[in-house]
């Protein structure tokens, strides 16, 4: 599964633009540097996402407004354990198990860091289509997770965060539908004003009457034919070499090796003149 490049280029900017919001909110609310860049932007199976990820991570699952679709933000659980810590005024170091689920408690902090983030999201993708994405619920198996059917295409967004001292990847997953609905209408509107279609169109009559004007050079022949090296190299004055063209046929009209007609030899005054008697050219 490939994107096409001009829409993976219009993803890569919306997701770049939302990474570098996404960082000066974690940079406030934790109070700690935080940046995030984008990786990569691909389309790829939900299977094929799935098995990418750890056995046992923080997958926050969100509904994508208005098409009700679900998204995954997935952030490794030792980053996410981070973030508590940063929170509740601590110095954002991980302490026991850093694997463990989430209480509800700290559930309910990281929903709302995230959720802010999530909004500045909303803005990046403005350009492509309006969405909202809304944190609902957090699972912790990606392998026991069906957000989509596992064939359906989904596009994966890479990131790689830091956060005080630590640096982990995360993944943000939208279901393609969605998001190349968005892409493919964006493709059929216009934005121009009519002072630029007027302007386009009236470079396109001139580049059209221009090249109606270049010159071109208009060759007659006779239908080629193969030989040897051994006859051209042997050639002598006086030697008789034996055209494959029946005296009846037309001769060809060529432009830049491309047949475009046949004609038939004559004059015209004291020139050599040919009848054009039928057109080869094709659309």
């Amino acid at each position: 599964m490939t994107l096409v490049r001009e829409h993976g280029r219009v993803l890569e900017m919306a997701f770049e633009n939302f990474s570098r919001q996404w960082g000066n909110q974690l940079s406030a609310r934790l109070r700690t540097l935080a940046t995030v860049s984008i990786d990569s932007v691909t389309m790829r199976s939900y299977e094929e996402y799935v098995r990418s990820l750890p056995q046992q991570t923080v997958m926050l699952m969100c509904t994508v407004e208005p098409s009700r679709a679900t998204a995954v933000v997935q952030i490794p659980s030792g980053m996410t354990m981070s973030w508590v810590d940063f929170l509740l005024g601590g110095p954002g170091m991980v302490i026991g198990d850093a694997e463990r689920e989430l209480t509800e408690i700290e559930f309910q902090l990281v929903r709302d860091l995230l959720q802010l983030s999530l909004g500045d999201f909303s803005y990046a993708f403005a350009g492509i289509m309006p969405m909202t994405v809304d944190v609902r619920t957090v699972q912790y198996s990606p392998q026991f997770v069906q957000a989509v059917a596992a064939s359906a295409p989904v596009i994966v967004a890479t990131f790689t965060m830091h956060v005080g001292d630590l640096e982990d990847t995360t993944t943000m997953m939208l279901p393609a539908d969605v998001v190349l609905a968005g892409l493919r209408a964006g493709d059929d509107t216009d934005s121009r004003t009519s002072a630029e279609l007027a302007a386009h169109d009236n470079a396109l009559a001139r580049l059209t009457a221009g090249v109606g004007l270049v010159p071109v050079p208009v060759a007659v022949r006779f239908t080629p034919m193969t030989v040897r090296p051994s006859d051209v190299v042997g050639l002598v004055v006086g030697d008789v070499v034996r055209l494959g063209h029946p005296a009846t046929r037309p001769l060809d009209v060529v432009v830049d090796g491309v047949v475009l007609a046949r004609a038939a030899a004559g004059t015209q005054g004291t020139r050599l003149a040919c009848v054009v008697v039928t057109s080869e050219e094709t659309s």
